[in-house]
């Protein structure tokens, strides 16, 4: 669908357009009295989120992304689906799924009665996805821009058997310096840290990085904070549906060895993931779906 095509059924007067951004790829631009933001429909992400008065974005996109078919973005909010991290029967299929290197369709849009902003994306099943992994599926992406960013990916099995389900709103926060930060609301939570061999931890205490950090925090409830002295804000995360999360930064000689991320990016970016990951697994019955949303706000420190 042409982006002239795009704008004529989804665009909303001087509040969202659809424009051709990098890659050739069309992208959807918001701008209310609400916020600011920026959602592409290939991989279903949004890349960008600034709340009205905010000079910084919520969300890190690195400089050096991937525009492109076949291609992760490095940065926003990818979504990682049907599984999280590696290939769960090591089939040598890609690592956290197939949905972030596709063309989404955009479903709707919408101005809420409040002024919020609403876009609706989704993909389903097709003989290319099944090739990968045999079910039959629809998966939706409600994205909600207004005074916070809220997503809901849905997930609905349209087959006649169960499916396991693990995935991620893999997010990237921007940060205004790394060794400045610090993620509240796990002190106490056990966690698998993938860079000591998944040996199990506890948490003591606020997290903070000094290092590659790759951790699989479980039995997670309640709310999260990201604490950013550099920028003096408090990021807060609203999960819904999940029980773990993920904290993640690549640090300096990963950095370096990435193609699509600069070497000096570790230092002003930080993932802390909505998932449902490793013993967090959701069954989703025939006919039935499942939801794993977030909520995400800024505030001063």
């Amino acid at each position: 669908m042409t982006i002239a095509k795009l704008n004529a059924d989804f665009a909303i007067d001087d509040r969202l357009k659809v424009v051709e951004g990098p890659g050739g790829l069309p992208m959807l631009d918001v701008a209310t009295a609400k916020a600011q933001a920026r959602i592409s429909p290939y991989a279903g992400q949004v890349l960008s989120f600034r709340p009205a008065g905010q000079k910084d974005d919520l969300l890190f996109l690195s400089k050096s992304a991937y525009f492109a078919p076949g291609k992760a973005i490095k940065g926003g909010v990818p979504i990682c689906w049907p599984w999280f991290g590696p290939d769960p029967e090591g089939k040598g299929r890609p690592g956290h799924g197939f949905v972030r290197n596709r063309a989404w369709s955009l479903r709707s849009t919408e101005e809420l009665s409040d002024g919020r902003i609403q876009v609706c994306l989704g993909l389903c099943d097709s003989d290319e996805t099944r090739a990968i992994w045999d079910h039959a599926f629809d998966l939706e992406l409600r994205i909600t821009i207004g005074d916070t960013l809220g997503l809901a990916l849905t997930t609905r099995n349209n087959g006649k058997v169960a499916f396991p389900l693990s995935q991620a709103l893999h997010t990237y926060f921007a940060v205004g310096d790394i060794t400045k930060t610090q993620v509240q609301g796990l002190d106490g939570r056990t966690y698998i840290d993938k860079m000591d061999g998944s040996a199990k931890k506890v948490q003591h205490g606020a997290v903070t990085i000094d290092g590659e950090t790759d951790r699989i925090y479980t039995d997670v409830h309640g709310n999260l904070e990201v604490e950013d002295k550099a920028l003096n804000r408090r990021i807060t995360i609203r999960p819904r549906g999940s029980a773990s999360a993920v904290v993640w930064n690549p640090w300096a000689a990963t950095a370096a060895s990435m193609g699509d991320l600069g070497d000096e990016d570790y230092k002003v970016m930080l993932c802390v993931e909505t998932t449902n990951a490793d013993p967090d697994v959701v069954q989703v019955g025939p006919g039935d779906e499942y939801c794993l949303g977030v909520e995400y706000g800024l505030t001063g420190v």
